[in-house]
């Protein structure tokens, strides 16, 4: 009988799969707040219309879905073929017809909310493979999904804001791309710290390093290339004039 709840009963989990669900839900607002038209827009990645942002989550949730697939089975499903198939698909996705689009994006996200639901308790621990070559437990296909669609929504650059986002993401995701910048060692002499918390991530043990600093909303919207309102950089004191570009992320 298939199952009408998430059978996972981890309540670290449940609680994912909801912010989950929750930034799916948000990005399909933002979406449906558009008029066809309006999906040839431009976002706030270079190159990229609406359309590509749609297609692109949409396609990215139906990759995830075959994680959860490989974890349920055992059968190795990748996210994708290559690198170049993934960029043909979301270039594909984005010339359907808006009514097509927008039916990829709901499908899909249908489909990886059911492989999440029917996942017992035990093939949660399953390890898959990212796109990037990580291999994780099927647990971070939840994290996974949760930042592409809280920051694609925002990218859709029709309202949404980085403080739309629920701090623990936000927690998460600066966690996250400040670990990937020393990961690659481009954090050299950089340092972000968020105001009016004890919150600071980066090259910690740096003499005079350039020190990024704001609210936590402003800090990851920098952090993830995406802007530099509301944030200011100091060195040894003295504000510098311009706020230093970002490390790469992805």
């Amino acid at each position: 009988m298939v199952a009408r709840h998430d059978q996972a009963t981890d309540p670290r989990l449940q609680d994912a799969l909801l912010q989950a669900r929750r930034g799916t839900a948000f990005f399909a607002r933002k979406l449906n707040e558009l008029s066809d038209a309006e999906l040839d827009g431009g976002t706030r990645l270079p190159g990229w219309t609406r359309r590509h942002v749609v297609a692109h989550v949409g396609y990215n949730a139906r990759a995830i879905a075959r994680l959860a697939e490989w974890a349920a089975t055992g059968l190795e499903t990748p996210m994708y073929p290559s690198p170049e198939a993934r960029e043909h698909e979301i270039n594909f996705g984005a010339t359907l017809p808006p009514i097509a689009l927008r039916h990829l994006f709901d499908h899909s996200a249908v489909h990886l909310s059911v492989e999440w639901r029917d996942l017992p308790d035990a093939s949660w621990a399953h390890e898959v493979r990212t796109a990037q070559g990580r291999t994780v437990p099927a647990t971070e296909t939840v994290w996974m999904s949760t930042r592409e669609v809280w920051i694609h929504a925002i990218d859709l650059d029709h309202g949404a804001t980085f403080a739309d986002i629920p701090t623990p993401i936000l927690e998460r995701l600066l966690t996250d791309i400040t670990g990937a910048w020393h990961t690659r060692g481009t954090d050299n002499g950089l340092l972000v710290k968020v105001s009016d918390t004890d919150l600071a991530f980066g090259d910690t043990s740096a003499a005079g390093p350039a020190t990024v600093t704001g609210p936590l909303p402003a800090v990851v919207e920098w952090a993830a290339g995406r802007g530099y309102h509301g944030v200011t950089a100091m060195r040894n004191g003295v504000l510098l004039e311009e706020v230093p570009a970002a490390p790469k992320w992805i």
